[in-house]
């Protein structure tokens, strides 16, 4: 084991168990079972794959291969046989089985091993394999280096900050005769368990150092192809930005000149809507003011002929004055009450003699009479008549 592995490991081992006493893993499992089973069996069978356990075992002078899947026996020799022999009918038995998923144990029977349950502190759970290796003489007649062992932290109910951990050892005298054998035949194994109520315990005996490393270039392909298959996404992802870019600054000058033209649309119907109302204005005080023509025509028909203006005149307010003179002046208010356009006559100042003409000077102020819409004035504009 690496160094960079050896210093990563408690981290490991504590997110291992933490997940383990999740509820997750019960989850996921139901879960992934249930969407397993909706599969076809071809998928099923394909998806299976992955690393394919066979045991080994070793009782009195025979060697069995089992299939640990099915505990199916594949093949049985005898020690005397040529080495030549026992690794032939090895690699038979084996030969339809994948090398990169191929993984041997050698399965050591149940009364070889020394196993001892014991509740730690959960803080020994970092690195439950050094604090085992101290506790070796304890726990065990032996002493750490005339044992394989191997620790496994166990489920189940444990006091409050306490864990509980099974230690399983065996002696070196028992192990190594098999080692030596094995090897001896060229036979690679990558783990040595122990047996437990007709099925394997689960654990490993090899030291870390001794598990051998086997290539997988299956692994190594699946890796290349994952990483081609995210660069193949992350390419696609920003070619689908980069389009969605384009379109959105396509999209912005659209709008732009859109808004361009709906602002000229804006302003040519406020124009329109400005003429329209200046000329309703206009047709509107057309309507309701009375023409200078009408109002003179009025005056003169109600003046006696007697009468002659010298000054005529109209301010803004519909203001009318009228300076002239006549022989009988206070005649002109009689002639011009019933007047449509000429309302509330009246002299301003005295009427006095004229010695020169023999007639009346007066100066007369009316008002004009027109009909003026609700919030509409219609200024009439200051003329004069002489």
């Amino acid at each position: 084991m690496s160094l960079a592995m050896q210093t990563m490991q408690p981290a490991l081992d504590r997110l291992r168990r933490t997940w383990r006493g999740s509820p997750l893993p019960a989850f996921f499992g139901w879960w992934g079972g249930e969407l397993f089973a909706l599969l076809p069996a071809r998928w099923r069978a394909w998806l299976r794959r992955g690393a394919d356990w066979h045991l080994l075992q070793h009782v009195d002078t025979q060697w069995t291969l089992y299939r640990a899947a099915d505990h199916t026996m594949l093949v049985c020799w005898d020690d005397q046989l040529e080495p030549t022999a026992q690794q032939a009918l090895l690699k038979g038995a084996l030969n339809t089985v994948d090398r990169e998923d191929l993984r041997l144990a050698l399965l050591l029977p149940e009364h070889a091993a020394l196993r001892r349950t014991l509740a730690l502190p959960a803080a020994a759970g970092a690195n439950l394999r050094q604090v085992m290796a101290f506790e070796m003489d304890r726990q065990t007649p032996f002493s750490v280096a005339q044992v394989y062992y191997a620790v496994r932290e166990l489920a189940g109910p444990a006091g409050a900050g306490r864990i509980n951990a099974e230690l399983v050892v065996v002696p070196c005298t028992t192990l190594e005769p098999l080692l030596e054998s094995l090897r001896a035949l060229n036979i690679v194994i990558d783990a040595v368990d122990v047996a437990a109520h007709g099925d394997r315990l689960g654990v490993n005996l090899l030291p870390a150092e001794r598990v051998p490393r086997r290539p997988r270039p299956r692994l190594r392909m699946n890796l290349i192809l994952a990483a081609v298959s995210v660069m193949l996404l992350v390419l696609v992802l920003s070619q689908w930005l980069h389009n969605r870019q384009l379109t959105l600054v396509q999209m912005q000058a659209q709008v732009e000149s859109m808004r361009g033209e709906a602002q000229q649309v804006a302003s040519l119907r406020q124009q329109l809507q400005d003429n329209a109302g200046a000329a309703g204005f206009l047709a509107e005080r057309k309507k309701h003011s009375v023409s200078m023509l009408a109002l003179l025509q009025d005056a003169t028909e109600r003046l006696p002929h007697s009468a002659w203006l010298e000054r005529f005149s109209i301010d803004h307010n519909g203001q009318i004055g009228m300076q002239g003179q006549s022989k009988q002046a206070a005649k002109l208010l009689d002639a011009l009450k019933d007047s449509p356009l000429i309302t509330n006559a009246s002299f301003q100042g005295s009427i006095q003699p004229d010695p020169a003409t023999g007639k009346e000077r007066f100066y007369l102020t009316a008002q004009l009479h027109r009909p003026v819409t609700a919030g509409t004035k219609s200024p009439a504009p200051r003329e004069e008549a002489r």
